[in-house]
């Protein structure tokens, strides 16, 4: 544990993107298997294990410490594991144990059965120190915010191995931690693992976002545009019978959409997106996010919920046919394959995403500003010629969104962040107008902890710290009246009515646009100007 303690604490005070990957390789170059594979598991989010659960941790601190002290201290920190890391007593005759490697805590942790899990915890937290505690909280709780991505990691394993990095892309969804035999092959000990099944996940293609002068070094004749739909991206593969349908990010939730693995009858990998409706070619129509949302991140659906919310998906690429890698031809060609393994795919579950004709930038801006369809968010703009490149690779592929929505709302809770953010408040409930028992009151429809500057950031926390109302743990009341308190202009990509929140209401994507310190929350908008953009 020492050793990953000490790269978990200089990977948080190194900001340079390439120091952190020279941390990283340094440490897999001097850490024996299998702790830096299940080090590198643990950053790169692939790392699962028996859950801890934050109220078992607090059960086992307040053991040793006064409760009232320990919110305290809770409170100016931020942060649950710093707190537990720093307040820690061990006994005095546990101080002088040896520091147990990675590897062997991962292995109690896995090995240890639910009535085992509370001594398990507690004897760890007394072997370790500050520091070590501090990486094993955050390792079993899995809330690393270390500035390092499961992309920056696995550049971090191709320069170890003096590899090119694409080929660590294509085994990665394919290998288990700890990687013992991924790291053989990178130091020329073994051959190149292969991935026991072919329905792996395999990288995405990503677009950049439109920015100023992209479009103006182009020819609109040699990209062709399609509709950018709000559900989830996805990738389904099919081999030999075996079917998964993936995230964006790798996860499998072949489990939450059985409806769509049963219905995949082909055999090869598509690129899509997953909505909820009825697919085009059955003469459907497209629902909204927020009835998507019913489904994702459960791990079973019942049959009233598969008839309520019927999934099908929307192909956009296609990255194998049958056996047969087609990620080197153009996407033409790829578009021309795919349209013919939908045609034979249920028409009610699958259709192929439809070609926006433009014949400028200028006409395809106007397209944009004002899609057909409600649930579609701007458009994607894809070379002719382009291969499908995993990763964000900037000028074969182009996202352009809609403008997003903005509304004026007034601050009403803020919240400590975490990580470097964790002495600020940085999470902020805001709210807008409705009348209640004839009068106007705020109700909340949102939350944001993003989209303001450093220097932002100052302002919002002093603005909590001086108006603060009332306390609730790490949350603040702030002050909130019609003459006194904070205007935020918060854009947002959607909106769709919502029975979970108090407003009625669920907002897309909401950040903060910019701080307005020129109004007064009086002049905020109200609940009624939400549910007319519903309407």
């Amino acid at each position: 544990m020492k050793a990953f303690a000490a790269l978990l604490d200089r990977l948080v005070l190194t900001p340079q993107r390439n120091a952190k990957i020279t941390l990283l390789t340094d440490y897999f170059r001097a850490t024996p298997d299998p702790d830096r594979g299940y080090a590198l598991a643990a950053i790169a989010g692939t790392l699962t294990l028996k859950t801890v659960k934050p109220a078992l941790l607090r059960e086992l601190v307040l053991e040793r410490m006064d409760e009232v002290l320990f919110r305290y201290s809770y409170d100016y920190v931020g942060d649950l594991a710093e707190t537990i890391a720093l307040v820690w007593q061990a006994p005095e005759d546990m101080r002088a144990n040896r520091s147990p490697p990675l590897g062997e805590v991962i292995d109690a942790l896995q090995a240890a059965g639910r009535t085992e899990v509370r001594s398990l915890v507690r004897t760890l937290l007394d072997r370790l120190d500050a520091s070590e505690r501090f990486a094993f909280l955050k390792l079993v709780t899995g809330g690393f915010r270390i500035g390092v991505s499961a992309r920056l990691a696995r550049q971090a394993l191709a320069d170890f191995g003096g590899v090119d990095a694409m080929e660590i892309e294509t085994l990665w969804h394919g290998l288990d931690p700890p990687y013992v035999a991924l790291f053989e092959w990178l130091e020329g000990k073994a051959d190149k693992p292969e991935p026991e099944s072919r329905t792996i996940f395999h990288p995405v293609m990503l677009a950049h976002p439109v920015e100023d002068r992209d479009l103006a070094g182009i020819l609109p004749t040699d990209y062709a545009a399609e509709w950018k739909w709000d559900g989830i991206r996805i990738q389904l593969s099919a081999n030999g019978g075996n079917r998964r349908l993936y995230s964006r990010s790798g996860d499998d939730i072949s489990h939450a959409f059985p409806d769509i693995v049963e219905a995949a009858a082909f055999e090869g990998v598509i690129d899509g997106e997953l909505l909820i409706g009825t697919a085009s070619r059955a003469g459907g129509t497209t629902r909204s996010f927020s009835d998507l949302q019913q489904r994702l991140n459960r791990k079973a659906v019942s049959k009233a919920m598969l008839t309520e919310y019927p999934a099908f998906v929307r192909a956009y690429d296609l990255l194998f046919d049958g056996n047969e890698d087609v990620r080197a031809e153009s996407f033409l060609a790829r578009r021309a394959r795919l349209a013919a393994v939908i045609e034979q795919l249920p028409s009610d579950r699958f259709d192929l995403s439809p070609l926006v004709p433009f014949d400028s930038w200028d006409e395809l801006e106007r397209l944009r500003a004002d899609p057909p369809d409600p649930v579609i968010e701007g458009v994607m703009i894809k070379g002719l010629q382009t291969s499908y490149l995993p990763g964000r690779v900037k000028g074969p592929w182009f996202k352009w969104k809609r403008n997003p929505h903005t509304v004026d709302a007034v601050m009403m809770y803020a919240q400590r962040g975490h990580g470097k953010r964790s002495s600020y408040y940085s999470d902020f409930t805001f709210g807008v107008w409705t009348q209640a028992e004839g009068r106007d009151v705020l109700v909340p429809v949102g939350k944001a902890y993003f989209g303001f500057t450093d220097e932002e950031l100052e302002v919002l926390d002093r603005f909590v710290r001086n108006n603060t109302v009332e306390r609730f743990g790490p949350v603040r009341s702030v002050l909130a009246e019609p003459d006194k308190g904070f205007v935020l202009e918060v854009a947002f990509e959607g909106i769709a009515r919502s029975s979970r929140h108090k407003s009625g209401v669920a907002m897309r994507f909401p950040r903060i646009a910019r701080l307005r310190q020129d109004k007064l929350p009086r002049e905020a908008d109200r609940l009624d100007t939400l549910l007319a953009m519903i309407d």
